[in-house]
C-alpha cells in the first residue's frame, strides 16, 4: 500500500536512462532526482531555518561566501546532513531502500552533492 502511494507523488525519471546507464546513475535519475524536485520547497524552508539558527549571517555574505556557506552546511554539518538525507530516504519505496542500502555511502554523496547544487542554483529564493 505504501509504495504505490509514494510513487504517485513523484514525477517520472529525470534524465536519460539507457542500456549503457550504470545502475547508480539510473537510481539517481529515476529515484533521487524526482524526490529532490518533489521536496524542493521543504529543502528551501529547511535551509532558511538553518540560516536562522546561525544568526542570519548568511544574508550579509557575498555570493561566493553564500555558496561556501551552503557547501559547509551540507558537507560538514553532519547533523544537518543527516536530516536532509532523511527527507529523501523517507520517500523511498521498499525496493529503492534496499537498492540504496546496498551502496549507502555513494548514494549519500550523490544526495548531498545534488542538494548543494540545487540550493546554490536558488540563491535568490533563499533571500
Amino acid at each position: 500500500m505504501r509504495d504505490p502511494l509514494i510513487k504517485t507523488f513523484r514525477n517520472e525519471a529525470i534524465g536519460d536512462i539507457s542500456s549503457q546507464t550504470s545502475s547508480e546513475e539510473a537510481f539517481q535519475n529515476k529515484t533521487l532526482r524526482p524526490i529532490l524536485k518533489f521536496q524542493n520547497d521543504l529543502f528551501i524552508a529547511s535551509f532558511k531555518n538553518y540560516i536562522s539558527s546561525h544568526k542570519n549571517t548568511f544574508y550579509t555574505y557575498s555570493v561566493d561566501q553564500k555558496i561556501a556557506f551552503i557547501e559547509k552546511a551540507l558537507h560538514r554539518d553532519s547533523q544537518y546532513n543527516n536530516v536532509l538525507k532523511g527527507m529523501v530516504i523517507g520517500l523511498f519505496t521498499i525496493k529503492e531502500f534496499q537498492e540504496y542500502h546496498a551502496n549507502t555511502s555513494n548514494f549519500n554523496k550523490r544526495i548531498i552533492n545534488m542538494l548543494a547544487e540545487r540550493l546554490k542554483s536558488q540563491l535568490q529564493v533563499l533571500e
